[in-house]
């Protein structure tokens, strides 16, 4: 059986905030403001391996109430729900992420950002795609206050 997930976050971004993306610190003077580590295309990803299971989404796990979750390394996250999904009889066939905004410039990392979640979901990198584009000077992430992520995942069992 097939089950496809599609995620979805975005953040402002704020001065002086580490810019974690991946799991990757790109340097920067800004970064996604936020609870935890707010590492947008991982908390995208985590959403859409919830969403392919019909298993809700991430604040119903790792709610931004709850003090624990401060600053949390969201690859940590990540691996959490990758086991719930490995628990339930399933693997990941392929994702997909989509990084959109205008700053920083992301292609020199990719390779490790794919590297950092195959390790973190114990896959191939081969079956994760990380690639960034802009929205040309429109909105929030054209204006650069902002950053937003979309990934879609495609989860196999048995």
């Amino acid at each position: 059986m097939f089950r496809v997930g599609l995620g979805y976050d975005a953040h402002r971004f704020r001065d002086g905030r580490k810019c974690i993306l991946c799991g990757v610190e790109v340097p920067s003077g800004f970064g996604p403001d936020g609870h935890s580590d707010a590492d947008v295309p991982v908390h995208a990803l985590i959403d859409a391996l919830l969403g392919a299971l019909s298993l809700g989404d991430i604040g119903k796990y790792f709610p931004d109430s709850d003090e624990m979750f401060r600053d949390a390394n969201s690859i940590l996250l990540l691996q959490e729900v990758h086991k719930s999904v490995k628990s339930r009889g399933y693997a990941l066939g392929n994702a997909d992420i989509t990084l959109v905004m205008e700053l920083p410039r992301i292609s020199q990392y990719t390779t490790e950002m794919r590297k950092n979640i195959a390790d973190a979901m114990d896959t191939d990198i081969d079956r994760i795609s990380v690639k960034a584009t802009t929205e040309e000077k429109m909105g929030f992430t054209g204006d650069g206050t902002g950053i937003k992520a979309i990934a879609i995942v495609l989860l196999t069992s048995g």
